[in-house]
């Protein structure tokens, strides 16, 4: 490796030229690119001469332009070719760099960011439609040839997803009845009305809070749990390999998730039901003095439980739908990272939840409409 160097011929002279010798390269520049900006400072260079140049890199080419304060001469390339392409990418990648862009505004960036967020809505809503589509045909190709289900895939899902699940949505609803009962018995009694208080248990548990806390909980537990099983096949190319031996990914993966929530989230549910009134029970029974027996009797003859659990029931389904539905789809999506992979998860628990809550409103005003 020989040291980098030069010398500047015919500062006198009207041509001025620049004779580079030895090795132009990351190594062997060392305090040159120092110097001959110091030389070149303020002069204009006629000419380069290379015959004495060695090795040469983009380093070299960078301290040439750097230290001239225009442009370089194109005579006196012609023997290192290779030598001028390196020079001419250089040259133009430093002086013509691109201006950062202005900061946009705040009203641009507010309209900017929406338009983002509608693109991104439009985009989701199509791929699910897409996605919809292809569980539809798997369905019905299900049915139609009932030797393709996957039996153990369905129990094992339908132990995991629900079974396994019966503890949480047990002891969540019975706070949430208990909870019901502590505030209805404490705002009706001041109305010499606290014996209401079981019918206004009975409304919130069997109409809305057993079926929505179920689907919520499910919503963090088994869409999440979807979306990471699948993901994490996606990103190692098991969907593929899959579809490479012919096995539908929809009939292996997304079916048995589906068949276990439509089965578990019902169940859950009226466990759910269950454990709201034996919380509102424990409540009224201590707080009004009200025992099981009339507690019960308020319920069932005044013709309250009929009526709201089936009204609870009906959703239990569509839930579990939508559950099963966007933590598979969210799944399915990742792509080959890591990071996919927790937004795809997080996106399955955000969406289920914003789907239960905007459905439950939808079930409130039809049932209002149709006296449910």
């Amino acid at each position: 490796m020989t040291p980098a160097g030069f010398r500047v011929e015919g500062k006198k002279s009207d041509r001025m030229a620049l004779v580079l010798t030895g090795d132009w390269t990351s190594r062997s520049l060392g305090r040159v690119p120092r110097h001959l900006a110091n030389e070149l400072r303020g002069r204009t260079l006629d000419a380069v001469d290379i015959s004495e140049l060695g090795r040469f890199d983009t380093a070299g080419a960078l301290a040439l332009v750097q230290a001239h304060s225009g442009a370089l001469p194109r005579s006196g390339w012609t023997d290192r070719p290779e030598v001028e392409r390196v020079v001419k990418v250089v040259e133009e990648l430093e002086r013509h760099v691109v201006d950062p862009p202005r900061q946009a505004d705040p009203v641009s960036r507010f309209f900017s960011r929406v338009g983002r967020g509608v693109y991104d809505f439009a985009a989701e809503a199509w791929q699910s439609f897409g996605f919809l589509g292809e569980l539809l045909m798997a369905v019905l190709r299900t049915l139609a040839n009932p030797t393709k289900i996957r039996w153990a895939a369905w129990v094992s899902q339908a132990d995991g997803a629900g079974l396994n699940a019966i503890p949480i949505v047990i002891i969540t609803t019975f706070f949430i009845g208990a909870v019901v009962a502590f505030i209805g018995a404490d705002l009706l009694t001041d109305f010499g009305a606290g014996v209401f208080a079981v019918q206004l248990i009975g409304v919130a548990v069997f109409r809305e809070f057993a079926v929505v806390i179920t689907a919520v909980l499910l919503a963090g537990r088994s869409a999440s749990s979807f979306a990471a099983e699948i993901g994490s096949m996606k990103m190692n190319q098991e969907v593929d390999a899959m579809r490479v031996m012919g096995v539908d990914p929809f009939q292996a993966l997304v079916i048995p998730r589906l068949a276990a929530l439509l089965l578990m989230l019902p169940l859950l549910t009226f466990l759910g039901m269950v454990a709201g009134l034996v919380g509102g029970i424990v409540v009224t029974w201590t707080q009004l003095d009200l025992g099981p027996a009339f507690f019960l009797q308020r319920l069932v003859l005044d013709g309250y439980m009929p009526q709201h659990m089936l009204a609870g029931m009906v959703k239990a389904p569509i839930f579990a739908i939508v559950i099963a539905v966007i933590g598979c789809r969210q799944g399915m999506a990742v792509g080959g990272d890591v990071e996919s992979l927790g937004k795809r998860v997080t996106g399955a628990v955000v969406q289920s939840i914003f789907a239960i809550i905007a459905l439950d409103a939808v079930f409130a005003m039809l049932f209002m409409r149709i006296g449910l």
